[in-house]
């Protein structure tokens, strides 16, 4: 455990580029095996639209990371957050617990915001009009939602009293399961099932991106599907059967500067 915290404390840029990197190439090459459907689309082209959306969210992490370290320096100062209130107990709980309070404010909580004030969710459509979801998806934010997503982040920093290294923790778990979970990748269904209950799976997220309501006001959650349940977000239907897109969203363009205008655009779309 010593040597996991060591790591995480002092983790090298290039690592965290290659847990992000590596985690798409590994889920884009899988799910070209075990898809859960096949879809006709040019894989490579949707990729790099997609990865345009990374470079844009890695430049706004990048700007918010200085504050993020500052508060992560100042809730262990300050003996600020549950983490540091909960010092006497065994680490591998803290941990658990620290990671739980990270995904549920920095995850699941701004994702159900963002369905819930219309301003946010013009940012957040972006997401949503992926009509070929796979797990370069995860990377698909528009720069605004990356700015709500870093305020967060921040928040859940401060009330977890997270030391950096389960900063860093975190943000690798969270990005790697994002990719997993985007995936169009399928898993044995009583697998899945089972993995449901704990994280979120391929099966279970790609619901939350059916181009109808009320399906796509379900399955927020990120790493833990605990959030889900307990709140009563949840939903399920059978994988195959979701259609991809937004019953709302009005332009079919894909192109960058399309996407990048939708949040302004007051006739791209609605939402009752």
């Amino acid at each position: 455990m010593d040597s996991i915290i060591q790591y995480f404390e002092s983790i090298p840029s290039l690592h965290r580029t290659l847990f992000l990197m590596g985690g798409i190439i590994f889920f884009w090459i899988l799910e070209g095996v075990l898809p859960i459907i096949h879809m006709q689309y040019r894989k490579v082209k949707h990729a790099g639209v997609n990865l345009f959306f990374t470079v844009t969210t890695l430049l706004i992490n990048l700007a918010f990371a200085f504050l993020i370290v500052k508060t992560s320096d100042w809730v262990v100062a300050q003996e600020v957050g549950l983490f540091q209130w909960i010092a006497d107990w065994p680490l591998s709980i803290k941990i658990i617990l620290g990671l739980m309070v990270m995904d549920f404010v920095g995850a699941y909580l701004i994702h159900f915001i963002e369905h819930k004030v219309y301003w946010m969710w013009k940012f957040h459509v972006i997401h949503h009009s992926d009509e070929n979801v796979d797990t370069t998806t995860a990377l698909r934010h528009h720069p605004g939602e990356s700015v709500f997503r870093a305020v967060f982040t921040t928040l859940a920093v401060l009330i977890a009293g997270a030391p950096i290294w389960l900063v860093m923790l975190y943000q690798s778990i969270s990005a790697l399961l994002s990719q997993f979970n985007h995936a169009n990748l399928k898993l044995p269904p009583a697998i899945d099932k089972l993995m449901s209950h704990v994280i979120v799976t391929p099966a279970m997220h790609r619901i939350h991106h059916h181009n109808e309501q009320p399906l796509t006001d379900t399955n927020y959650g990120n790493i833990f599907s605990l959030w889900d349940r307990l709140l009563k977000t949840f939903a399920f239907v059978e994988p195959d059967k979701v259609v991809f897109g937004l019953d709302v969203f009005k332009r079919r363009s894909g192109h960058i500067g399309d996407l990048l205008e939708v949040p302004f655009d007051k006739e791209n779309y609605h939402r009752d």
